[in-house]
Protein backbone atom coordinates (compact mmCIF):
# COMPACT_ATOMS: atom_id res chain seq x y z
CA UNK A 1 0.00 0.00 0.00
CA UNK A 2 2.96 2.51 1.03
CA UNK A 3 4.04 1.50 -2.36
CA UNK A 4 0.81 2.29 -4.38
CA UNK A 5 0.85 5.76 -2.31
CA UNK A 6 4.32 7.24 -2.76
CA UNK A 7 3.50 5.92 -7.00
CA UNK A 8 0.19 8.31 -6.88
CA UNK A 9 1.87 11.08 -5.56
CA UNK A 10 5.07 10.84 -7.93
CA UNK A 11 2.22 10.49 -11.18
CA UNK A 12 0.42 13.33 -9.63
CA UNK A 13 3.42 15.44 -9.19
CA UNK A 14 3.97 14.62 -12.70
CA UNK A 15 1.03 14.99 -14.62
CA UNK A 16 0.50 18.56 -12.41
CA UNK A 17 4.28 20.07 -13.97
CA UNK A 18 3.31 18.64 -17.49
CA UNK A 19 -0.06 20.49 -17.58
CA UNK A 20 0.99 23.68 -15.81
CA UNK A 21 4.36 23.88 -17.15
CA UNK A 22 3.08 25.34 -20.74
CA UNK A 23 2.23 24.31 -24.21
CA UNK A 24 6.36 22.73 -24.34
CA UNK A 25 5.60 20.88 -20.99
CA UNK A 26 2.46 19.17 -22.46
CA UNK A 27 3.26 18.62 -25.61
CA UNK A 28 6.13 16.58 -24.31
CA UNK A 29 4.64 14.68 -21.08
CA UNK A 30 1.56 14.12 -23.52
CA UNK A 31 4.01 12.45 -26.44
CA UNK A 32 5.43 10.26 -23.62
CA UNK A 33 2.22 9.16 -22.43
CA UNK A 34 0.83 8.85 -26.14
CA UNK A 35 4.51 6.65 -26.78
CA UNK A 36 3.71 4.93 -23.69
CA UNK A 37 0.81 3.62 -24.25
CA UNK A 38 0.91 2.58 -27.68
CA UNK A 39 4.28 0.45 -26.52
CA UNK A 40 1.60 -1.52 -24.14
CA UNK A 41 -1.03 -1.80 -26.36
CA UNK A 42 1.53 -3.20 -29.39
CA UNK A 43 3.03 -6.05 -26.53
CA UNK A 44 -0.98 -7.00 -26.03
CA UNK A 45 -1.63 -6.93 -29.34
CA UNK A 46 1.44 -8.77 -31.04
CA UNK A 47 2.46 -12.57 -29.71
CA UNK A 48 4.82 -12.77 -27.74
CA UNK A 49 6.64 -15.46 -29.94
CA UNK A 50 5.98 -12.74 -33.32
CA UNK A 51 8.72 -12.54 -35.72
CA UNK A 52 10.19 -9.46 -35.27
CA UNK A 53 8.15 -8.53 -32.05
CA UNK A 54 10.37 -5.30 -31.06
CA UNK A 55 10.11 -3.76 -34.57
CA UNK A 56 6.81 -4.08 -35.22
CA UNK A 57 6.26 -2.72 -31.75
CA UNK A 58 8.33 0.53 -32.29
CA UNK A 59 6.60 0.74 -35.82
CA UNK A 60 3.49 0.91 -33.97
CA UNK A 61 4.34 3.04 -31.64
CA UNK A 62 5.17 5.63 -34.26
CA UNK A 63 2.44 5.55 -36.31
CA UNK A 64 0.57 5.82 -33.30
CA UNK A 65 1.97 8.98 -32.50
CA UNK A 66 2.63 10.58 -35.82
CA UNK A 67 -1.20 12.04 -35.23
CA UNK A 68 -0.46 13.94 -31.76
CA UNK A 69 3.05 15.15 -33.01
CA UNK A 70 1.49 16.75 -35.90
CA UNK A 71 -1.78 18.20 -34.60
CA UNK A 72 0.27 19.67 -31.75
CA UNK A 73 2.79 21.59 -33.36
CA UNK A 74 -0.23 23.74 -33.69
CA UNK A 75 0.78 25.27 -29.97
CA UNK A 76 3.69 26.37 -32.01
CA UNK A 77 2.12 27.93 -34.71
CA UNK A 78 4.89 25.85 -36.81
CA UNK A 79 2.19 25.67 -39.60
CA UNK A 80 0.65 28.96 -40.94
CA UNK A 81 -3.68 29.52 -40.92
CA UNK A 82 -5.31 29.80 -43.52
CA UNK A 83 -6.35 33.36 -43.84
CA UNK A 84 -9.86 33.09 -44.88
CA UNK A 85 -12.34 31.01 -42.43
CA UNK A 86 -12.75 27.49 -43.61
CA UNK A 87 -15.71 26.86 -41.39
CA UNK A 88 -18.21 23.02 -41.67
CA UNK A 89 -21.37 23.08 -40.69
CA UNK A 90 -23.75 20.23 -40.50
CA UNK A 91 -26.57 20.48 -38.10
CA UNK A 92 -25.48 21.20 -34.19
CA UNK A 93 -21.82 20.73 -35.36
CA UNK A 94 -20.16 23.33 -36.43
CA UNK A 95 -16.47 23.75 -36.57
CA UNK A 96 -13.43 26.13 -38.34
CA UNK A 97 -10.68 24.40 -40.08
CA UNK A 98 -8.88 27.91 -40.35
CA UNK A 99 -6.12 26.32 -37.88
CA UNK A 100 -6.30 22.71 -38.52
CA UNK A 101 -6.34 22.62 -42.48
CA UNK A 102 -2.66 22.14 -42.92
CA UNK A 103 -2.21 19.13 -40.33
CA UNK A 104 -5.43 17.33 -41.49
CA UNK A 105 -4.39 17.14 -45.09
CA UNK A 106 -0.99 16.38 -43.69
CA UNK A 107 -2.62 13.48 -41.76
CA UNK A 108 -5.28 12.61 -45.33
CA UNK A 109 -1.96 12.45 -47.04
CA UNK A 110 0.65 10.66 -44.78
CA UNK A 111 -1.73 7.74 -43.50
CA UNK A 112 -2.27 5.91 -46.89
CA UNK A 113 1.07 6.35 -47.27
CA UNK A 114 2.09 4.87 -43.92
CA UNK A 115 -0.04 1.89 -44.99
CA UNK A 116 1.30 1.52 -48.18
CA UNK A 117 4.59 0.94 -46.91
CA UNK A 118 4.00 -0.96 -44.40
CA UNK A 119 2.34 -3.61 -46.98
CA UNK A 120 5.85 -3.66 -48.21
CA UNK A 121 7.57 -3.97 -45.33
CA UNK A 122 5.39 -6.95 -44.66
CA UNK A 123 6.31 -8.51 -48.02
CA UNK A 124 9.84 -8.35 -47.13
CA UNK A 125 9.45 -9.81 -43.50
CA UNK A 126 7.42 -12.68 -45.14
CA UNK A 127 5.07 -12.79 -42.54
CA UNK A 128 2.61 -15.49 -41.95
CA UNK A 129 -0.66 -12.67 -40.75
CA UNK A 130 0.76 -9.57 -42.96
CA UNK A 131 -3.03 -8.08 -42.88
CA UNK A 132 -3.42 -8.86 -39.24
CA UNK A 133 0.07 -6.84 -38.66
CA UNK A 134 -1.30 -4.12 -40.64
CA UNK A 135 -4.80 -4.10 -38.18
CA UNK A 136 -2.54 -3.96 -34.71
CA UNK A 137 -0.97 -0.66 -36.39
CA UNK A 138 -4.58 0.78 -37.60
CA UNK A 139 -5.92 -0.20 -33.96
CA UNK A 140 -2.98 2.04 -32.37
CA UNK A 141 -3.54 4.79 -34.17
CA UNK A 142 -7.55 4.83 -33.67
CA UNK A 143 -7.62 3.81 -30.31
CA UNK A 144 -4.56 5.80 -28.70
CA UNK A 145 -3.18 8.25 -31.53
CA UNK A 146 -6.56 9.88 -33.01
CA UNK A 147 -8.12 10.56 -29.22
CA UNK A 148 -4.98 11.93 -27.64
CA UNK A 149 -4.62 14.15 -30.83
CA UNK A 150 -7.98 15.24 -30.30
CA UNK A 151 -6.63 16.52 -27.07
CA UNK A 152 -4.92 19.34 -28.62
CA UNK A 153 -8.17 20.84 -29.89
CA UNK A 154 -9.74 20.58 -26.51
CA UNK A 155 -6.33 22.57 -24.93
CA UNK A 156 -6.59 24.82 -27.39
CA UNK A 157 -8.61 27.65 -26.57
CA UNK A 158 -8.78 31.45 -27.61
CA UNK A 159 -5.53 31.07 -29.63
CA UNK A 160 -3.71 30.11 -26.84
CA UNK A 161 -2.77 26.60 -24.75
CA UNK A 162 -5.34 26.67 -21.75
CA UNK A 163 -3.56 24.33 -19.34
CA UNK A 164 -7.50 24.21 -16.38
CA UNK A 165 -9.18 22.87 -19.79
CA UNK A 166 -6.93 19.76 -19.66
CA UNK A 167 -6.87 19.62 -15.55
CA UNK A 168 -10.01 19.74 -15.91
CA UNK A 169 -11.60 17.05 -17.79
CA UNK A 170 -8.10 15.01 -16.05
CA UNK A 171 -9.57 15.77 -12.61
CA UNK A 172 -13.19 14.58 -13.53
CA UNK A 173 -12.11 11.09 -14.83
CA UNK A 174 -9.70 10.50 -12.26
CA UNK A 175 -12.38 11.35 -9.85
CA UNK A 176 -14.98 8.78 -11.58
CA UNK A 177 -12.32 5.90 -11.34
CA UNK A 178 -10.86 6.52 -7.92
CA UNK A 179 -14.85 7.25 -5.76
CA UNK A 180 -16.01 4.02 -7.89
CA UNK A 181 -12.88 2.15 -6.89
CA UNK A 182 -13.14 3.05 -3.24
CA UNK A 183 -16.66 3.14 -2.74
CA UNK A 184 -17.12 -0.18 -4.71
CA UNK A 185 -14.69 -1.87 -2.46
CA UNK A 186 -16.31 -0.20 1.04
CA UNK A 187 -20.17 -0.67 0.00
CA UNK A 188 -19.89 -2.75 -3.27
CA UNK A 189 -22.42 -5.54 -3.58
CA UNK A 190 -24.25 -5.80 -6.85
CA UNK A 191 -22.08 -7.21 -9.63
CA UNK A 192 -21.70 -4.69 -12.45
CA UNK A 193 -19.65 -6.84 -15.85
CA UNK A 194 -19.29 -9.84 -14.05
CA UNK A 195 -17.94 -11.15 -17.30
CA UNK A 196 -15.31 -8.55 -17.85
CA UNK A 197 -14.51 -7.27 -14.79
CA UNK A 198 -15.77 -9.27 -11.91
CA UNK A 199 -15.13 -6.49 -9.10
CA UNK A 200 -16.79 -3.89 -10.85
CA UNK A 201 -19.86 -3.34 -9.00
CA UNK A 202 -22.93 -0.88 -9.49
CA UNK A 203 -22.92 0.97 -6.39
CA UNK A 204 -19.04 2.37 -7.27
CA UNK A 205 -19.97 2.71 -10.79
CA UNK A 206 -23.00 4.94 -9.50
CA UNK A 207 -20.84 6.27 -6.42
CA UNK A 208 -18.22 7.75 -9.23
CA UNK A 209 -20.90 9.16 -11.05
CA UNK A 210 -22.14 10.70 -8.41
CA UNK A 211 -18.61 12.18 -7.37
CA UNK A 212 -17.93 13.22 -11.17
CA UNK A 213 -20.90 15.23 -11.21
CA UNK A 214 -20.38 17.03 -8.04
CA UNK A 215 -16.38 17.60 -8.89
CA UNK A 216 -17.61 19.23 -12.44
CA UNK A 217 -20.08 21.65 -10.84
CA UNK A 218 -17.72 22.63 -8.17
CA UNK A 219 -14.88 23.58 -11.06
CA UNK A 220 -18.07 25.14 -12.46
CA UNK A 221 -17.47 27.77 -10.00
CA UNK A 222 -13.72 28.07 -9.91
CA UNK A 223 -12.59 27.29 -14.04
CA UNK A 224 -14.67 29.71 -16.55
CA UNK A 225 -13.45 28.16 -19.40
CA UNK A 226 -16.11 25.62 -19.42
CA UNK A 227 -19.81 27.11 -18.70
CA UNK A 228 -21.83 25.05 -16.41
CA UNK A 229 -23.54 23.42 -18.43
CA UNK A 230 -20.29 22.04 -20.64
CA UNK A 231 -19.05 21.09 -17.18
CA UNK A 232 -22.33 18.86 -16.49
CA UNK A 233 -22.23 17.78 -20.56
CA UNK A 234 -18.13 16.50 -19.68
CA UNK A 235 -19.35 14.81 -16.37
CA UNK A 236 -21.48 13.07 -18.44
CA UNK A 237 -18.71 12.53 -21.04
CA UNK A 238 -16.58 11.01 -18.45
CA UNK A 239 -19.54 9.46 -16.39
CA UNK A 240 -20.19 7.10 -19.50
CA UNK A 241 -17.83 6.67 -21.51
CA UNK A 242 -14.76 6.75 -18.90
CA UNK A 243 -16.65 3.90 -17.21
CA UNK A 244 -16.84 1.92 -20.79
CA UNK A 245 -13.40 2.58 -21.46
CA UNK A 246 -12.24 1.19 -18.10
CA UNK A 247 -14.08 -2.13 -19.38
CA UNK A 248 -12.58 -1.97 -22.87
CA UNK A 249 -9.19 -2.25 -21.40
CA UNK A 250 -10.50 -4.99 -19.48
CA UNK A 251 -11.43 -7.29 -22.27
CA UNK A 252 -7.99 -6.08 -24.06
CA UNK A 253 -6.52 -7.23 -20.88
CA UNK A 254 -8.33 -10.28 -21.20
CA UNK A 255 -7.70 -11.67 -24.56
CA UNK A 256 -3.75 -11.29 -23.89
CA UNK A 257 -4.31 -13.02 -20.33
CA UNK A 258 -2.20 -10.40 -18.41
CA UNK A 259 -3.39 -8.89 -15.06
CA UNK A 260 -1.67 -5.34 -16.17
CA UNK A 261 -0.71 -3.30 -19.48
CA UNK A 262 2.26 -2.34 -17.85
CA UNK A 263 4.27 -1.93 -14.62
CA UNK A 264 5.64 1.78 -15.30
CA UNK A 265 3.96 2.71 -11.99
CA UNK A 266 4.22 0.06 -9.06
CA UNK A 267 1.19 -1.52 -7.70
CA UNK A 268 -1.09 1.14 -10.48
CA UNK A 269 -0.03 -0.94 -13.78
CA UNK A 270 1.38 0.83 -16.94
CA UNK A 271 0.22 3.44 -18.97
CA UNK A 272 -2.79 2.34 -20.50
CA UNK A 273 -4.06 0.98 -17.10
CA UNK A 274 -3.95 4.77 -16.24
CA UNK A 275 -4.93 6.33 -19.22
CA UNK A 276 -7.87 3.80 -21.02
CA UNK A 277 -10.61 5.75 -19.11
CA UNK A 278 -9.38 9.04 -20.12
CA UNK A 279 -8.46 7.75 -23.60
CA UNK A 280 -12.19 6.49 -24.44
CA UNK A 281 -13.43 9.98 -23.03
CA UNK A 282 -11.54 12.20 -25.28
CA UNK A 283 -13.26 11.34 -28.41
CA UNK A 284 -16.56 12.04 -27.08
CA UNK A 285 -15.74 15.01 -24.87
CA UNK A 286 -14.11 16.75 -28.12
CA UNK A 287 -17.39 15.94 -30.29
CA UNK A 288 -19.65 17.15 -27.15
CA UNK A 289 -17.72 20.25 -26.96
CA UNK A 290 -17.61 20.78 -30.91
CA UNK A 291 -21.20 21.10 -30.78
CA UNK A 292 -21.88 23.11 -27.86
CA UNK A 293 -19.12 25.28 -28.30
CA UNK A 294 -19.53 25.84 -32.16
Amino acid sequence: MKQRIISAILFAVAMLTGVFGGAAAFYALFALITAGCLWELMGLLIPTEHDHRLWRRLAGVALGTAPFLIFGSKLFGVFPNLEASSEISYGLFRADLMENAIPILMAITLLPLAIFLLLILELFLKSARPFENIGHYLVGIAYVGVPFSLLINISYWHGDYAPLRVFGLLLLTWTNDTMAYFIGTFIGRTPFFTRISPKKTWEGTLGGIVCTFVVAYALSHWIDDFTRAEWMLLAMCVAVFGTLGDLVESMLKRSAHVKDSGAILPGHGGWLDRFDSFIFVLPFAWLALMIWEG
